[in-house]
């Protein structure tokens, strides 16, 4: 997967720029860019819809790349598998039913970004990617084996997060959070830059439908005070997102009940 993909960064600017985001959030490009003086984060990354296969965009898929549409389909169903395990063992740790937090998908969506992060001459200066929580209920990263790069915040420090070859990194979504009533956080992270070694890694994550609606399953709140909201959209929560600069956890105000505006 990791060298089907790879090649992709290798292509001429003019290439990459062939699926270019556009109007979209899919294709190659920078997201979460509020204004022109902002400092943009040191990666470039290619980001599209996996599944369901209906809603895939293949004008932003660099198909025509050796080996990249058969390495993305079955990496896809792998973390197809992964994802349904894992949701129906969180969703026993939370007293619900076996199926309970696919159920809250409604659909459930998957899309993949791929980022690639060169060599930064003044690697104290800029970061790779600038601290954030996912949007969605989890999310699954496949690191480079060998260069350190993602830091989570945990009690007020930066830790990194050492790769194990072949491992995948879970990470709590804002999503998972709401329904959760906060008993699972998502995890604030980020990603740091070096100046000798280019990094690459591969986001799976998993997204609810858009009319969907966000907060606290209703078992989990039977003998506890809700703390987030009900009435949230899925797309609306998604905008808002979409809208802020990455700064953190700060877009998760949004959801919880003691930060109406």
């Amino acid at each position: 997967m990791k060298a089907a993909t790879a090649s992709f960064f290798d292509l001429p600017v003019d290439e990459k720029n062939k699926y270019a985001m556009g109007d979209s959030v899919e294709g190659y490009g920078h997201l979460f860019v509020v204004s022109e003086e902002q400092k943009l984060d040191w990666a470039d990354s290619l980001f599209f819809i996996t599944r369901p296969e209906e809603q895939r965009n293949m004008k932003k898929w660099p198909i025509t790349l050796p080996g990249f549409k058969d390495a993305v389909e079955e990496y896809s169903t792998e973390m197809k598998r992964v994802t349904e395990e894992l949701l129906a063992k969180l969703s026993i740790l939370l007293g619900l039913e076996k199926n309970g937090l696919e159920k809250q998908h409604v659909v459930m969506r998957h899309s993949m970004r791929i980022i690639y992060y060169p060599p930064c001459p003044k690697p104290e200066l800029v970061l790779g990617c600038s601290p954030h929580s996912d949007p969605g209920s989890i999310s699954l990263l496949l690191q480079s084996d060998d260069v350190v790069g993602l830091q989570i915040e945990h009690k007020g420090r930066w830790v990194p997060v050492t790769p194990i070859p072949n491992a995948l990194v879970i990470n709590i979504g804002d999503v998972l959070e709401s329904w959760s009533n906060g008993l699972y956080k998502s995890i604030d992270h980020r990603a740091v830059t070096n100046s000798k070694i280019a990094r690459m890694s591969i986001a799976t994550f998993i997204q609810q439908a858009d009319e969907a609606k966000m907060g606290p399953a209703k078992t989990i709140i039977q003998d506890r005070p809700k703390l987030y909201k009900d009435d949230i959209k899925y797309i609306d929560y998604m905008r808002n997102f979409l809208t802020m600069k990455l700064r953190g956890k700060v877009h998760t105000n949004f959801l919880k009940l003691e930060n109406e505006y």
